[in-house]
């Protein structure tokens, strides 16, 4: 049920704040507003308060909205009413209110940041746990146990690492941007600083998911391999382990953090059948030898071993919090830098440098807003922000049925000084169409194979 309100709250927040962008620079240039509808379809709620005003309506279907202006191309329209047409406005102000859209969900975004930073959110601490053997990480020579400090394009303009998301969002614009990237790191208690450079030029980066970190070699945050629960009655509690105790070794292998631990324990099963491990534990100042015999599960078309405890300590957490003024600086930068990566990235799909499997749809979204109104306002917050850049920025797509579509007429009209024919609308309008019913249809396969672990 979480899921399903989040998913309504975070589409009605984005929705109102779009139409009314056009709602309200449509009403300051002398246009009359007719309906400002949020949602299609039966009407469940309805407000005007004269006749002559605007019709507020909220309908079944929240997938959207419109703003229904006065118009002689829909039709006709009183001799004294003609002031009021927005097709009369001259040109720059139907760019305006065309543009306020996409610009008011940019402007929720700066603010939502904004007031996430304010509040301040725990994340992990920047220390990396072991970095996946072979990986560009392992190759430059990051350890388990890793502090980042800081980043660096060329080693000259550093910027300061506040958590493990500041680091992966450098090293996903990094990737993205197919350059190599510099870390300063130390050891956990902040001593013997160096550099590192991780060569992300190197990597294809067509899908930037959890699959192209664990190929860099940024695993979860470092975790001590301190065992957490045991489940009573499973291979673990069988086997004597407990809660409490420091695994320092499996099948000789040193155990060097809670990452690691997981990654022995999925890999004991990848055969299909349960191979016994050789455990060393210490377990309060001595140390215990142990035979653990794991259970063999399917898990997303693989199978893999489990022993039913938890595996590692939870991860050393920041408080991440700016003050006023530095929060509006980094809520405006973070709205900038997502916007300039989702156009990148639309960009590497429209031509095959990335691939469509990035594309998300509706059951995405909506898993996303149920994990974060479970974690917290300034965790909703974030992620409003985040769909509020994508909304904001596909809407100024150059398609015919979008708001950058019409900006496209209108610099044609600019250009030529004449509107776009009636023909050529109508065929730019079904291409449009076509062109959205497509994306809509491949980002609901995507959520939809996610969702079955096919990708």
């Amino acid at each position: 049920m979480i899921y399903v309100f989040g998913f309504i709250l975070t589409l009605g927040i984005l929705i109102v704040i779009h139409e009314y962008g056009h709602y309200r620079v449509a009403v300051a240039c002398g246009v009359k507003v007719l309906r400002f509808s949020v949602g299609f379809g039966r009407v469940l709620w309805r407000r005007q308060a004269t006749p002559q005003s605007t019709e507020f309506v909220l309908c079944a279907l929240p997938l959207g909205g419109y703003v229904k202006m006065l118009d002689e191309r829909e039709a006709p329209v009183a001799p004294d009413q003609l002031d009021g047409a927005f097709n009369r406005k001259p040109l720059w102000q139907r760019t305006a209110i065309v543009a306020a859209g996409p610009i008011a969900n940019l402007l929720l975004a700066v603010f939502l940041f904004t007031a996430s930073y304010w509040i301040g959110t725990d994340e992990p601490k920047a220390v990396m746990g072991a970095p996946v053997a072979g990986s560009l990480a392992d190759r430059a020579g990051l350890r388990a146990g890793d502090w980042a400090r800081a980043t660096s394009r060329d080693g000259v303009e550093w910027h300061d690492v506040r958590s493990m998301i500041d680091l992966r969002w450098a090293v996903t614009q990094a990737a993205l941007r197919a350059e190599p990237l510099q870390l300063m790191v130390t050891d956990r208690a902040g001593h013997g600083r160096r550099t590192v450079a991780l060569p992300l030029d190197s990597i294809n980066t067509q899908d930037v998911d959890a699959k192209t970190m664990q190929r860099i070699g940024l695993g979860s945050a470092f975790s001590e391999p301190v065992l957490g629960k045991v489940v009573a009655g499973g291979p673990a509690d069988k086997a004597g382990l407990m809660a409490g105790d420091r695994v320092l070794s499996i099948d000789d292998a040193p155990v060097i953090d809670g990452g690691s631990l997981r990654s022995t324990i999925m890999a004991s099963g990848r055969d299909g059948t349960a191979r016994p491990m050789h455990w060393k534990v210490d377990r309060a100042g001595r140390t215990v030898e142990l035979t653990v015999t794991p259970n063999v599960v399917a898990d997303n078309g693989k199978t893999v071993g489990r022993i039913e405890l938890v595996p590692g300590q939870p991860f050393e957490t920041v408080t991440v919090r700016y003050g006023v003024f530095e929060g509006i600086a980094q809520g405006a930068s973070q709205t900038w830098q997502m916007s300039v990566m989702t156009v990148k990235m639309l960009g590497k799909m429209v031509i095959g440098q990335a691939s469509l499997k990035n594309l998300s749809g509706p059951l995405t979204i909506a898993d996303y807003a149920g994990q974060s109104v479970r974690l917290g306002l300034p965790y909703y917050l974030g992620f409003l922000a985040v769909v509020s850049v994508g909304l904001g920025v596909l809407n100024l797509l150059p398609l015919p049925v979008l708001d950058g579509g019409h900006l496209m007429y209108y610099l044609f009209e600019g250009v030529t000084g004449k509107p776009v024919s009636e023909l050529w609308l109508d065929r730019l309008q079904r291409g449009g169409v076509a062109i959205m019913l497509m994306m809509m249809s491949l980002a609901l396969y995507n959520d939809v194979a996610r969702l079955l672990g096919l990708q």
